[in-house]
């Protein structure tokens, strides 16, 4: 559904939307017994917490754009409680950050919030990114604030591509203009995504595919995916210097020097190619 648009959301739906809130920018966890918002912790006797970062870039209040983002980070979550995986989501709700997001567009300049929301998504295991559907297309706002991060942030890194739009005319928003997207940014997207119109919310094929999608997403963390492409291929990627993702090159002494590129720059030479009478 639009976020332009008006919905009444019934009081079921206005009471999951608040018990799910996820507070922004903090890794939480939320049992599955009423709901409740306690923080994680991990000892050295447990497995590594498994974090999920979830983007909503829904600007009404309540948002249906939000909705469906909690509803999927809760199955996510709920599934990895049920094979005991400790697990966390954090929110990055981009509306209040709309400001921010606009002058680091202009300037290039991140503000703290906004640095805090780029690190959430670093750290992530995996992402599910949700926007509304304006003019055919994902919102401005979505976009602009992929447009800010680092190429390599989300490299390898699972992502659920979830839309709301005001009619099903707009179903393919998610395949045809997110999932290329985060291709460009080279994540692995689920193989499931969500489009949801507005008669959507009362089929029980929606709670199917988020089911769907949430098993995907599962499979893809548990597997350790990202860090496992990571780990082989990460000197395969173009990077960008200084740049947010968790291995990026953050000072001169994480340079490889011993790169053809950098033999040049640092006043070297190539090795000359032997000529063909050689």
């Amino acid at each position: 559904m639009n976020d332009a648009t008006t919905r009444f959301l019934d009081p079921d739906e206005l009471a999951q939307l608040r018990d799910l809130a996820v507070p922004h920018g903090h890794w939480s966890d939320r049992s599955q017994e009423g709901n409740e918002v306690t923080e994680s912790t991990a000892t050295d006797h447990t497995p590594p917490v498994l974090r999920i970062a979830v983007v909503s870039a829904g600007v009404s209040d309540p948002s249906t754009t939000r909705l469906l983002a909690d509803r999927l980070a809760q199955r996510v979550l709920d599934r990895l409680h049920a094979v005991e995986v400790p697990a966390t989501a954090a929110l990055v709700d981009l509306a209040p950050l709309a400001v921010d997001i606009a002058q680091a567009g202009i300037s290039g300049l991140s503000s703290t919030s906004l640095r805090a929301a780029t690190d959430t998504l670093a750290q992530a295991d995996g992402l599910i990114a949700a926007t509304p559907v304006y003019k055919a297309g994902v919102s401005g706002l979505f976009k602009s604030f992929i447009d800010i991060l680092d190429n390599d942030l989300l490299i390898a890194k699972p992502v659920i591509v979830a839309a709301t739009a005001g009619s099903p005319r707009h179903a393919l928003v998610a395949d045809e203009h997110m999932r290329p997207l985060f291709a460009f940014m080279r994540a692995l997207t689920t193989p499931t995504s969500l489009s949801v119109s507005p008669d959507d919310w009362a089929s029980p094929e929606l709670g199917t595919r988020l089911d769907r999608a949430a098993t995907e997403m599962v499979h893809l963390v548990r597997a350790r995916v990202a860090d496992a492409i990571a780990d082989d291929a990460w000197k395969g990627y173009q990077h960008q210097f200084a740049g947010e993702a968790t291995r990026a090159s953050r000072s001169a002494t994480d340079i490889d020097f011993s790169s053809s590129l950098m033999q040049v720059a640092a006043g070297g030479s190539l090795v000359p190619r032997p000529s063909r009478d050689e």
